[in-house]
């Protein structure tokens, strides 16, 4: 099967789903979901004509003049008097503009003769610094639209309007599997000839940072009947993560054992380098993502193929990490023939984002993402980059996307 390029395995990937269904949530446990209904207001806001300022609230024709005072108005307080000709109301920001009145002049724009009268030398516009009845929205109106994702701002809204519950999408149920007999779980006994099996950790707090409780169904060892039986279990979630076995080793058993429980491979390869291994299937209900067994591919390709999807699964429009341009501080050499994502870390120097190696960058060495800000991408053409040449950065910061990959192949 010819080895797919970065955007045509996340193509296939993306029309292999389907968005998952819709649960109803509190205001309290809303946010980070996408909205799956239209939120309307419930009335007019603000209610009425409020002061945006503290000051006075006079009718405009009237400036500049010295007016009488004939009430105070706070917040809360319901005006008793029409302010007529020659007077005016002392008013709180927030505070309901009296009847007569048009405009607000801020107590700083003048000058107080006595506590009844006061001197206004500058004149204004009607509506000066009052906002209108329904400038923030209208009784009835769509606010939010479905597919909104709740932010802390949209969390407001949603207050605003008395929404206490919603109908939003549903997170999917993702588990996680390792495989390989070379692999010590966090539970057993040290032992220097085996590996720590890092990889479900690694994936589980990658999971985790969308806002997914994953679940970890242990280590399979290299036995097909063993590994046919944990896949049996990850095939009951909407997600499974497969780290390792993917190879096309004799003792590699994923391969075999996932296609007989009659998962519908799509891929097996794909060009970018870390994780050349990267498989992808499905069934009716789960997505299988077969991830390299070497723990920074298994990273790097959880970030650009399986975030989209859980994104897209959870009804997000902006599904990719968000990219920056970078000056790189030395030089990259490059082999020819697949994407390579690069572990950088980023500085500001003043004149935009500087971007260095974390070091060695063998997908075996983990502290290579450890200490890493973002993955810098280098195109499958490219004959190498120089020091201070500007690159594509694309950010591990798990709370920006955008919607459009960002990096060219």
């Amino acid at each position: 099967m010819e080895h797919l390029r970065v955007s045509e395995a996340q193509h296939v990937i993306s029309t292999s789903i389907t968005r998952l269904g819709t649960e109803t949530v509190g205001l309290e446990q809303a946010l980070g979901r996408v909205l799956a209904e239209e939120i309307r207001a419930n009335r007019d806001l603000p209610p009425y004509d409020v002061s945006a300022m503290d000051g006075y609230a006079v009718r405009s024709s009237d400036l500049p003049a010295t007016l009488n005072i004939i009430e105070d108005i706070k917040a809360g307080d319901r005006p008793r008097l029409v302010v007529q000709t020659g007077q005016c109301a002392r008013i709180m920001t927030g505070a309901q503009m009296p009847q007569g009145a048009d405009a607000v002049i801020r107590v700083e724009d003048t000058q107080s003769l006595t506590d009844k009268t006061v001197q206004i030398a500058k004149a204004v516009r009607a509506g000066n610094d009052v906002r209108p009845q329904g400038e923030q929205m209208r009784d009835g109106e769509v606010v939010l639209t479905a597919d909104t994702e709740i932010t802390p701002g949209v969390i407001g809204v949603l207050a605003t309007t008395k929404t206490s519950q919603m109908c939003v999408y549903r997170r999917p149920r993702v588990a996680i599997l390792s495989t390989g007999n070379e692999l010590e779980a966090m539970g057993e006994a040290v032992d220097p000839y085996k590996i720590p099996d890092a990889n479900s950790y690694a994936l589980m707090a990658q999971v985790q940072a969308l806002g997914i409780t994953p679940v970890l169904l242990g280590i399979a060892r290299d036995d097909p009947d063993e590994l046919a039986a944990y896949l049996l279990r990850g095939l009951e979630y909407d997600v499974l993560l497969v780290s390792g076995g993917t190879s096309v080793g004799v003792h590699d058993y994923v391969r075999p054992t996932i296609e007989k429980l009659g998962v519908n491979m799509k891929f097996w390869r794909v060009a970018i380098r870390p994780g050349h291994p990267l498989a992808f299937g499905c069934t009716d209900t789960t997505l299988v993502f077969g991830l390299p067994g070497n723990p920074v591919s298994s990273m790097v390709c959880f970030e650009e193929f399986v975030v989209p999807a859980l994104r897209q699964m959870m009804g997000y429009s902006r599904r990719y990490r968000r990219t920056v341009t970078a000056r790189l501080a030395h030089a990259i050499k490059f082999r020819a023939g697949r994407t390579e994502f690069i572990r950088v870390q980023l500085r500001d120097d003043g004149t935009g984002y500087v971007a260095n190696a974390t070091g060695t960058q063998s997908s075996g060495v983990l502290l290579s993402m450890a200490k890493a800000d973002g993955l810098l991408v280098i195109p499958s053409d490219s004959n190498g980059l120089a020091a201070n040449e500007q690159v594509t950065v694309q950010l591990l910061d798990g709370t920006s996307y955008q919607s459009e990959l960002g990096f060219k192949e």
